[in-house]
C-alpha cells in the first residue's frame, strides 16, 4: 500500500504530457501555376523535347519529359518525382512500359498509384502538346 500512491501519482505524471501533446500540423505549400507543356526541337531534326505539366500529387509532385523521334517515344524521363522508396522502384518499370505500349496507356504499378497516376497525366499531356 505504501507504495501504490508514488506509483499512482508518477504514472499520472507521466501521461500528462502524453494528453497534453498535440502533433503539429504542416503548413500548406503554396502551389504555384503549373507551366504549360514545353516543345523543344532543332531546325530540320525530327526529335522533339517535350516536358509536360507538374502533377502534384499526395505523395509530391510528378513532371515527365518525353523525346520524341518523329511520332516514336525514344526515351522517357523524369524531372520530378516523390521522394519515397515506392516511387523509386516504380519509374523503370513505367518507363519501360511506356517505351513498350509508345503512348501513355500503361499499367499503374502496384504500391506507387498515386505516381502511377501522376506519370500517366503528366505524359498524355506533353503527348498532347507536342502536336500544337
Amino acid at each position: 500500500m505504501k507504495r501504490a500512491l508514488p506509483v499512482l501519482v508518477l504514472t499520472v505524471a507521466g501521461l500528462i504530457p502524453v494528453w497534453r501533446y498535440t502533433p503539429s500540423v504542416p503548413e500548406p505549400a503554396v502551389a504555384e501555376p503549373a507551366p504549360a507543356p514545353s516543345v523543344s526541337a532543332s531546325p530540320g531534326s525530327t526529335t522533339r523535347v517535350v516536358a509536360g505539366p507538374t502533377v502534384d500529387t499526395e505523395k509530391g509532385p510528378v513532371r515527365v519529359e518525353v523525346t520524341l523521334d518523329g511520332d516514336r517515344i525514344s526515351a522517357v524521363r523524369m524531372l520530378q518525382q516523390p521522394d519515397h522508396p515506392q516511387t523509386t522502384a516504380a519509374v523503370p518499370v513505367l518507363i519501360e512500359e511506356t517505351l513498350e505500349a509508345q503512348s501513355a496507356d500503361v499499367d499503374t504499378v502496384s504500391g506507387a498509384t498515386v505516381t502511377s497516376d501522376g506519370y500517366r497525366q503528366s505524359l498524355q499531356a506533353a503527348l498532347d502538346a507536342q502536336g500544337s
